[in-house]
């Protein structure tokens, strides 16, 4: 086997059927629970862990993969010829990408470092995914692991990413609220607008669940009209408002998304039940000729 591997970490939270069929390899993250301790891949009922999460007095923990768990996904690849982009959600959030950029240091004496690019995504969920979708056409039209690289660089730069959360409480329980740490108080009772790149970032805050939808019809419109026409909707415990929002996307691009999902435990951990997400990058990305 040849080519480039791409290699990414679970948090893209794409439909498994989608990242199998595209060939992309995935390194997991933890998430713990007092003494338990899961991987992110083996939580399959999502509707449990929230419904644990909304009622549980214990908040629970995650964790990045170990150097170990990248060598064990690196190591087979490179041993059957491959080389790999290695992409993985933002450091500015996570230490997921330093435990990917240790594990190819450490496999710099056996001359293999070269073969492996690792890319802080500088985003999660959606936004990483889209990235990681773009290096694999890249990688399906036949390029090297430079282009490939590039490629995911450059739609990380075309990407963009919103979502509301109904409410900071889990940001700021979990110690990721970032610079939306201003809105603390009175912004616990209305619905926050958040963007997703090196870090969480406060976009604005309306006070119905009605207006929070409706401003993401909004941020999909200006995906639109940038020419952002490969989209993409998440939720977590939403699938109704998800539905209204692919509807709306589907009469304002004329397409299908490419995928909608439900964001996990790891990400779900620190927004809570309730988020509605939209993104997108152009679609040309997402062809081998790029």
């Amino acid at each position: 086997m040849a080519g480039v591997a791409i290699v990414t970490d679970t948090t893209h939270y794409m439909p498994r059927d989608l990242a199998r069929a595209r060939g992309v390899q995935q390194v997991s993250l933890y998430v713990s629970w007092g003494e338990e301790a899961f991987r992110e891949s083996e939580i399959a009922d999502y509707d449990a862990f929230y419904e644990r999460l909304r009622s549980g007095r214990e908040m629970p923990s995650t964790s990045q993969p170990s150097i170990g768990d990248f060598l064990a996904v690196y190591e087979p690849l490179l041993e059957a010829g491959q080389d790999i982009c290695s992409i993985h959600l933002s450091g500015g959030i996570s230490g997921t990408f330093g435990a990917a950029t240790q594990a190819r240091a450490l496999l710099e004496e056996r001359g293999l470092s070269e073969r492996i690019e690792t890319i802080d995504g500088e985003t999660a969920c959606g936004g990483l995914a889209g990235v990681v979708l773009a290096a694999a056409a890249a990688a399906d039209g036949g390029a090297g692991l430079a282009t490939v690289s590039e490629r995911a660089r450059r739609a990380r730069e075309a990407l963009d990413i919103w979502f509301c959360v109904d409410t900071l409480e889990f940001l700021q329980r979990g110690g990721r609220i970032g610079r939306a740490q201003a809105w603390l108080g009175g912004a616990l009772r209305v619905k926050p607008i958040l963007s997703l790149g090196s870090e969480i970032l406060p976009v604005e805050r309306v006070r119905t669940a009605g207006r929070a939808f409706e401003r993401m019809v909004e941020y999909m419109t200006s995906l639109h009209d940038r020419g952002a026409d490969g989209w993409i909707v998440q939720h977590i415990q939403a699938a109704e408002q998800a539905e209204r929002l692919v509807e709306r996307g589907r009469e304002l691009f004329g397409s299908e998304p490419l995928f909608v999902s439900e964001v996990g435990p790891v990400i779900g951990v620190y927004t809570g039940p309730g988020l509605l997400g939209v993104g997108g990058l152009p679609a040309r990305f997402l062809s081998p000729a790029g």
